[in-house]
């Protein structure tokens, strides 16, 4: 009932507590009171970053009632009505002060929290007065504990309607400090180093991987604001901070020390993961594994396909607790979403949605969104730009790895590191005999090449050498498959198609990783290939690669379905031309693909059979149209299709019915006209 874990996918500053239900006992409301105040009493030893008097105050409070509530009895029959009143009460507030220390805490958080110091404060002034009025009503005098514990209760009611929280003096000169920094990155001015450390330092940010923790949680609350479409009241600031961070993370430290903490990190996940199983995971509502949970004001959390269905039904309360709700506003519940998923690769159970990170809309990215926030980024463009050039091995390879995470999700700041002039460096990076710096230096050009002038750029700069020379001999697997979906992108431009195509070494190694690789390069592959076949002088040379033995036997081999659709979806443009559909007929495909078409659960994977089920029909005759109207699914998938399909599918299935058709009544009536535009009756082995 008082778990810790209860607030982690929350956002800060926000109280989901709630009234235990009327029917709970005294001595099991005694019981988690003296819990809950448990938890508090142990916030006195971790570190606060801001607000420490007052938290520490209200610790003290919380302390003395613990031992007013451990001498508490009350197991006879007779209790007071108002003493449950209290304590109930006292359980409401306890939950609020638990909730708010867990912030005032919280790894990530600091810089925000900062600039909450008045918020906290008068919070804290709010929960302390609330506890002096849930004491009001105690009715001290028929309770049996010492009178010294009656004098320590009285105490802290008095102590409670006088409580001052004033925001402690250094956090609003430190939060002026911060204020001031921002006001330089809008004039486009680097801030002083030590007037920076100096804000670090109060908040107790001394590593890397604690200003990225700060980075990623401002992020994160990005994104939640973003969404908030009627308010975004906060999202200038959010951002500002999260350039400062970002600037801070670059330039302030020389070591990047997030191998251990996430070494660490998986490890608690782990062990979390160890205990639980899928009844942890499913909504209350629909009793199915939630893909999107999110949670209520109430504390309860469902998924939110769920929640909304209950609310359109004009339901106003939680369903599981049947408290009415002030609000109906869904928080977003990031963390049980992220063991969810963990949970569910770790199990192979197949969650519908695809993951979190996948459907992450960036486009809000494309502007900085505060003065401050592009101010900053275009300093640290600067600072990147020159470490690439003239750093040390170890500057430049620091240098790379975070142009990797800078660009990973934003639009504005590919721009700005496209505009310095990064990309000629992380090109030659690529030579480097470091498999580290290797590495970070092709995931930084992967980003940036989804950057509409960038592909130019890599191109002008001789990059397609470096990128398949990488292909084929870069030293991690990683760096491989960073290279084949950097193809990817470039190949988006048709004359770069025709340019990756021409260098003899480029289609033969992203063959050969679909041979060899890993699941994740097999899929880069497969999309790159894909991409290069939008060309049509590629196809001969896709084909003379082997290519299509090899996707065939994916299709049998494979658990992926991705897998599985991406090479259906490769030997469908393949199939457009004869010699592919000869290639492909060769090794007795038709039968695999049909067995496909009825077994596979992607819509996207039943498009492309059908749209090669089709081409194979189309270059291939009387004699592929004559084995497929044997088969006795083939029509019933088909027709499936036409009502369930995208509207490619169900053209490319009404097509494909009708030539079926049109076969079986010329065949039933005997008559030899050709069935197809081209009958050209391919030998089928």
């Amino acid at each position: 009932m008082t778990k810790k874990l209860y607030g982690l996918g929350r956002r800060v500053l926000t109280f989901p507590a709630v009234h235990p239900c009327e029917s709970i006992s005294p001595s099991t409301l005694l019981i988690s009171l003296i819990d809950l105040a448990h938890d508090i009493c142990t916030y006195k030893s971790e570190f606060f970053s801001t607000n420490k008097r007052n938290a520490l105050k209200a610790i003290r409070q919380v302390h003395n009632l613990l031992i007013f509530l451990e001498e508490l009895r009350v197991e006879s029959a007779d209790i007071p009505g108002s003493l449950v009143i209290s304590l109930s009460e006292l359980h409401l507030t306890f939950q609020r002060i638990r909730y708010l220390l867990e912030d005032c805490t919280r790894e990530g958080a600091r810089l925000w929290m900062l600039t909450k110091s008045d918020r906290v404060s008068n919070q804290l002034r709010l929960f302390i007065r609330a506890i002096g009025t849930a004491l009001d009503v105690l009715p001290l005098a028929a309770i049996d504990v010492s009178s010294e514990v009656k004098e320590l209760v009285e105490l802290v009611m008095r102590q409670a309607r006088k409580a001052i929280f004033e925001t402690d003096p250094d956090d609003k000169r430190v939060l002026n400090d911060v204020i001031r920094i921002l006001g330089r990155f809008e004039d486009g001015i680097r801030p002083d180093k030590s007037e920076v450390k100096r804000v670090l330092d109060y908040l107790g940010i001394t590593k890397w991987s604690q200003c990225n923790q700060e980075v990623k949680f401002l992020d994160s609350e990005i994104t939640i604001e973003y969404l908030n479409v009627d308010k975004r009241s906060e999202l200038a600031l959010l951002s500002s901070l999260m350039g400062f961070l970002s600037y801070c993370k670059c330039i302030m430290f020389d070591l990047v020390d997030n191998e251990a903490s996430q070494q660490v990190s998986k490890k608690c996940c782990n062990n979390m993961l160890g205990g639980l199983t899928p009844d942890d995971f499913t909504c209350p509502i629909s009793l199915e594994i939630m893909k999107d949970p999110v949670t209520l004001s109430t504390g309860h959390t469902y998924d939110r396909a769920s929640i909304l269905k209950w609310f359109r039904a004009g339901n106003s309360t939680c369903p599981k607790t049947g408290e009415r709700l002030q609000s109906k506003e869904l928080l977003v519940n990031l963390v049980l979403k992220r063991i969810i998923q963990d949970w569910s690769v770790d199990n192979g159970v197949s969650i519908a949605e695809e993951s979190f990170h996948k459907n992450r809309d960036i486009t809000r990215t494309v502007l900085a969104g505060s003065l401050a926030a592009e101010g900053a980024m275009k300093l640290l463009a600067n600072f990147i730009s020159n470490r690439l050039l003239e750093g040390t091995s170890e500057e430049k390879n620091k240098a790379a790895y975070e142009v990797r995470l800078l660009t990973k999700s934003s639009i504005f700041n590919r721009s700005c590191l496209v505009e310095v002039g990064c990309i000629p460096s992380l090109l030659k990076l690529l030579s480097s005999k470091d498999s580290s710096t290797q590495e970070n230096a092709i995931a930084a050009l992967l980003n940036l090449s989804k950057h509409c002038k960038s592909k130019s750029m890599v191109v002008e700069s001789g990059g397609l050498d470096f990128i398949v020379d990488m292909l084929k001999k870069g030293l991690k697997v990683e760096a491989r498959q960073h290279a084949a979906a950097t193809l990817f992108y470039i190949a988006s431009i048709e004359e770069y198609r025709k340019l990756i195509g021409e260098n003899p070494e480029a289609i033969p190694a992203l063959v050969d990783m679909v041979r060899d690789g890993t699941d994740r390069s097999k899929k880069n592959a497969l999309v790159a290939i894909f991409g290069l076949l939008m060309h049509s002088g590629n196809h001969w040379r896709v084909l003379a690669a082997g290519a299509v033995p090899l996707l065939l036997n994916l299709l049998t081999s494979s658990d992926s379905e991705e897998l599985i659709t991406d090479s259906l979806a490769v030997l469908a443009t393949l199939a457009e031309k004869l010699d592919g559909t000869i290639a492909i007929l060769h090794h007795g495909a038709l039968d695999m693909i049909m067995k496909i078409l009825d077994s596979c659960t992607s819509r996207a994977g039943k498009e492309y059979c059908v749209s090669l089920l089709l081409a194979l029909c189309i270059n291939g005759g009387a004699n592929v149209v004559a084995l497929l109207v044997k088969s006795p699914s083939l029509m019933g998938s088909l027709y499936s299709l036409l009502s369930q399909g995208s509207s490619r599918a169900s053209k490319k299935a009404s097509a494909l019915i009708r030539i079926l058709h049109e076969f079986y009544e010329r065949h039933s009536s005997g008559s030899t006209t050709p069935v197809l535009p081209q009958d050209r009756s391919v030998h089928v082995w």
